[in-house]
């Protein structure tokens, strides 16, 4: 498990069961960079992957 799988999994249990839209996680993501703007690269590669991710993947 990776350091990161603690806040994947904190998400999960969280917020599992609510239904958001792609829109509400971009302006989650604006705002997240926002506050924290030393993130930009890293936000902006995790948006570009979503974005490009396979449906059927």
């Amino acid at each position: 498990m990776y350091f990161t799988d603690r806040g994947i999994e904190e998400l999960a249990g969280r917020r599992g069961e609510e239904v958001v839209t792609v829109e509400w996680v971009a302006d989650h993501l604006r705002g997240f960079v926002d506050a924290h703007p030393e993130f930009e690269t890293a936000i902006d590669r995790l948006a570009t992957w979503l974005a490009r991710a396979d449906p059927d993947d």
